[in-house]
């Protein structure tokens, strides 16, 4: 036992060493809820215990010469991977519904089952692994959940360098664990949980670093970024979109700044999903947002209109929309805001003058 321990060190320092370092900058790092950092800590130890699943599968003698002990490790490892990613999406991905564990745990009860029938793995004779017909399965289900989370986390990222090079970090190492085990075997399964801990520790650095530019309750690019991008790129300004959330003070005062919390998150991801290339999301302070459209023409700027009304509608809350537009360079950026704001905020007032 002390030999194995001793190995199973050997093998996991660095992974020990960044799972420690992770949950250090977790508990001194003040911009993440609370309910982020559980969920952060909850991953973490799932990862870890998969790491010593994978090296009991993989280097204890009683276990490789064991048909059952490896069957029933083998349906731990193949299930655990999904979970990690359903997870992982759940951590990074603001106001992602759980739904998102469903195909995960169909694939537990499908490995469970193959425990006894063998239609996804199986152990031979000479204890070596069998594929089933579903033998690829949860291969590929890795695969979709892959390239659901990075699909969702470029698609409500504000389009940034700093935020799209941990979201490539990140692919490279998912994509990694799903190529790599038919390249290297199963000595890559033996270093997938350091990998994803190490990508998603890089991930949380540049997430840290990129609150220079971001507002910690949203996600959402901050004031202080407006200022410096629209000042850099005025030329290439062509609408301003403004934003007010109706309501927040009535939901702060009945229910709590927990809710208000609560509802201007679900607010910003609409504005996220709605928002394309060229359209960047500002939450100005307090309810206020704007999208600033570089190169954007008018059609466009209607369009973008329509679809943050279309997401809105979906939930529980509403905001008043204004926009100006004008071609390149016809209009100061502080009249094109100014503007925008004048029709936002005639609309805010027949919000409530129609109440």
């Amino acid at each position: 036992m002390i030999d194995a321990v001793k190995e199973y060190l050997f093998q996991n320092w660095i992974l020990i060493l960044v799972l420690g370092a992770f949950m250090v900058v977790l508990s001194i790092t003040s911009f993440s809820s609370k309910k982020s950092t559980i969920r952060y800590l909850s991953l973490l130890i799932l990862i870890f215990l998969l790491s010593i699943v994978v090296f009991m599968e993989f280097n204890l003698q009683f276990v490789i010469e064991n048909k059952t002990a490896r069957l029933i490790l083998m349906c731990i490892r193949y299930s655990a991977t999904p979970f990690v990613l359903s997870l992982v999406t759940i951590v990074l991905v603001k106001r992602q519904k759980y739904f998102v564990f469903i195909p995960a745990f169909i694939l537990l009860v499908i490995n469970i089952i193959s425990i006894f029938t063998g239609i996804v793995f199986s152990i031979n004779d000479s204890f070596e692994l069998v594929r089933g017909p579903l033998g690829y399965l949860p291969f590929i289900m890795c695969g979709l959940y892959m390239v659901f989370l990075i699909f969702i986390l470029i698609k409500r990222s504000n389009k940034r360098l700093i935020e799209i090079i941990p979201i490539i970090f990140l692919s490279i190492a998912l994509i990694s664990g799903i190529i790599f085990p038919f390249i290297f075997g199963s000595k890559f399964a033996q270093i997938f949980c350091t990998i994803i801990v190490v990508s998603l520790f890089i991930y949380y650095v540049f997430d840290i670093l990129a609150l220079v530019k971001k507002d910690a309750l949203t996600g959402l690019l901050n004031r202080q970024a407006y200022y410096a991008e629209t000042k850099r790129d005025y030329k290439d300004i062509t609408a301003i979109v403004s934003l007010d959330m109706n309501g927040l003070k009535v939901i702060n005062d009945t229910y709590g700044h927990a809710m208000g919390d609560e509802a201007l998150v679900s607010l910003a991801v609409c504005f996220s999903k709605a928002s394309k290339a060229k359209q960047s999301v500002y939450r100005m302070g307090g309810d206020e947002f704007v999208i600033v459209c570089r190169r954007t023409s008018k059609e466009e700027v209607e369009a973008l209109v329509e679809r943050i009304e279309k997401y809105v509608k979906e939930t529980k809350y509403t905001c008043s929309i204004g926009y100006s537009y004008h071609e390149v360079g016809t209009v100061e950026l502080d009249d094109l805001l100014k503007e925008s704001d004048e029709i936002m905020y005639s609309n805010k007032a027949d919000y409530y003058n129609n109440k």
